[in-house]
């Protein structure tokens, strides 16, 4: 935990390799470029914070909205990604300045964006199974799609998206109860105690993805065989099709942001200077901007909900064109 403190010559010059741990929580000088390289990322996460914000407000502003299953599954994707990218840019910045805290707190933010992280591919796959019934089950839409059944379903998103995380705070805690009492740079990395978590997260990863590639697959076959019945709203019915396979889009996006990690172990063999500059292009490009894009290009693309948006996002100055809440289906 204190080896970031040898500095960076130091362990650029030392002939033992270094761990994971010892890499991400070296000491680096900073200079001009890097000064640069922080203020374009917190300019980032500042912009698409507020943007997902206003959205935000935006999706709560109407009692339509309030009051639809889809709506909500979007509101609450706007809330968890400003949760993650909050905590994300916290410990970004913690990270680049060199704070210490205590592993106790660093925990709890820890636990904050890795829990975020993972709602997000949960969260779409509920969405999906949403169009799903919309589509397929028409009639019982209202009775299976009611706002109560919707807070269940993202009451067991949270409890699934936390169960990695969870395991890693527990074992830590079993191994060396006085971790979080220390004083340190904050990284995920101190919570692994065992060889065998990171074979359980590169397990949980594929559970989460299969699962939820799995459901994407399956609503959209389902959509499309229902598309070509002769009784199907062939319109809704395609309308949805496109929702679904926006949805696999922003999978893929997620599924970049969860090479993020491996990226970083296969990085962590090369020197330490060119592991510095490449990680931050992994960071930007693997991490950083698949997060931020997902929900706005979903948010704008929604016809009903775009107008809302706009009249938030200019304050007030740019009037709501009168629209239904068809949905993100409806585009």
């Amino acid at each position: 935990m204190r080896a970031a403190e040898c500095g960076y010559r130091e362990m650029e010059n030392s002939s033992q390799p270094l761990s994971l741990l010892q890499i991400q929580t070296s000491r680096l000088t900073l200079t001009d470029i890097r000064i640069l390289k922080v203020s374009l990322v917190a300019a980032t996460y500042s912009i698409f914070i507020y943007l997902n914000c206003m959205m935000l407000v935006a999706v709560r502003s109407k009692a339509a909205f309030r009051e639809t299953s889809r709506y909500i599954l979007f509101a609450h994707m706007l809330f968890n990604d400003i949760l993650h990218l909050v905590t994300s840019m916290v410990l970004y910045l913690f990270t680049i300045f060199y704070v210490e805290i205590i592993q106790a707190l660093c925990t709890l933010l820890t636990l904050i964006s890795a829990n975020t992280f993972i709602n997000e591919p949960l969260n779409l796959a509920v969405m999906s199974l949403e169009r799903y019934v919309a589509v397929c089950f028409p009639l019982r839409h209202g009775e299976l799609s009611t706002p109560e059944k919707t807070f269940y379903a993202l009451v067991v998103i949270w409890v699934l998206g936390s169960a990695n995380i969870l395991t890693d705070i527990l074992t830590a805690a079993v191994v060396q109860p006085s971790l979080f009492l220390l004083s340190g740079l904050c990284t995920r990395e101190q919570l692994i105690r065992k060889s065998w978590q990171r074979e359980k997260g590169v397990a949980f990863s594929v559970l989460y993805f299969t699962l939820v590639a799995g459901v994407l697959l399956f609503t959209y076959v389902s959509i499309t065989l229902e598309a070509r019945s002769a009784s199907t709203d062939k319109t809704s019915a395609q309308k949805a099709m496109r929702t679904v396979m926006l949805h696999a889009v922003q999978l893929c996006l997620s599924l970049m942001s969860f090479l993020y990690s491996l990226f970083e172990v296969l990085l962590s063999s090369l020197p330490l200077d060119v592991f510095v500059q490449l990680r931050f292009v992994n960071y930007v490009v693997v991490l950083l901007l698949p997060r931020c894009l997902s929900p706005l290009i979903y948010g704008l693309r929604d016809q009903s909900f775009r107008p809302v948006f706009m009249y938030h996002f200019t304050c007030g100055t740019r009037s709501v064109k009168p629209a239904g809440p068809s949905g993100l289906a409806a585009e």
